[in-house]
């Protein structure tokens, strides 16, 4: 989402060279060799190609790609590979989009999640859950508050499997952030950021994320912070404003 206008293989060396991590989604599409060669650390990527959390088609789709995930995570040597409730399309969209949830859903999902976090667990990786919004960019994705990856992850309760917080999400669906991350604390692998409203950087819209980041640290978190966000203007002042909000 960073240094568009660069080949992908430089925008991950742009990002190595100031010292960050980096994250992708789909993996599929990517020289998995020439990125490795840049040196730089893969904090995260897609942990599936194709597939939902509770139909039986989609499970054994999830799951089959989960697998082809975990063999290019080792080239990345990636810790952490992302799920969804469902497969998302082009803008992302939802492939099969669900209005309701019923509660043999519930029971599918989490059956799911013990099978791919057995999966993390056997190659040494861990699987973020992460949750998105219905009302701007994922209308039709199941599972999509973070209420509801967070009582996933919290019912599952494996150590292989966790939650990726998109606080930029769960401003559009839930707010109440700080909360949310002192309740989300003890199953989160990562937190992912953007501004509201554009998903740009810290500093452009509604939300402060000094404060945010004070009760990150306040509460002991240690792990990664991601800026899943477009640059509103140059990239690098994009970084600048990111790392500006989470220095210690």
């Amino acid at each position: 989402m960073i240094f568009l206008d660069l080949p992908f293989v430089e925008r991950v060396q742009r990002i190595r060279d100031r010292g960050l991590l980096v994250e992708i989604w789909d993996w599929s599409t990517k020289d998995l060799a020439a990125l490795a060669a840049t040196g730089a650390e893969f904090s995260s990527m897609t942990g599936y190609l194709r597939g939902d959390l509770t139909s039986r088609e989609g499970r054994a789709e999830l799951v089959s790609t989960a697998r082809e995930s975990l063999r290019a995570a080792d080239v990345l040597d990636a810790p952490r590979l992302n799920l969804h409730g469902t497969g998302l399309g082009e803008g992302g969209l939802p492939v099969v989009p669900r209005e309701t949830v019923s509660g043999s859903d519930w029971l599918h999902a989490a059956d799911t999640l013990r099978e791919i976090a057995e999966l993390g667990a056997e190659a040494g990786r861990t699987f973020v859950l992460e949750n998105l919004n219905l009302a701007v960019d994922h209308p039709g994705v199941p599972f999509s508050k973070a209420a509801d990856t967070l009582a996933l992850v919290r019912g599952v309760d494996h150590s292989n499997l966790r939650l990726n917080l998109d606080l930029y999400h769960a401003q559009i669906g839930e707010g109440n952030l700080i909360e949310l991350v002192r309740e989300a604390l003890p199953w989160i692998g990562e937190v992912q950021l953007a501004d509201v409203p554009g998903r740009c950087e810290p500093g452009t819209g509604e939300i402060r994320y000094e404060g945010v980041a004070r009760a990150l640290r306040d509460l002991g978190y240690e792990g990664v912070v991601g800026l899943e966000a477009w640059a509103s203007g140059d990239p690098e002042a994009a970084l600048d404003a990111f790392e500006a909000a989470f220095a210690a």
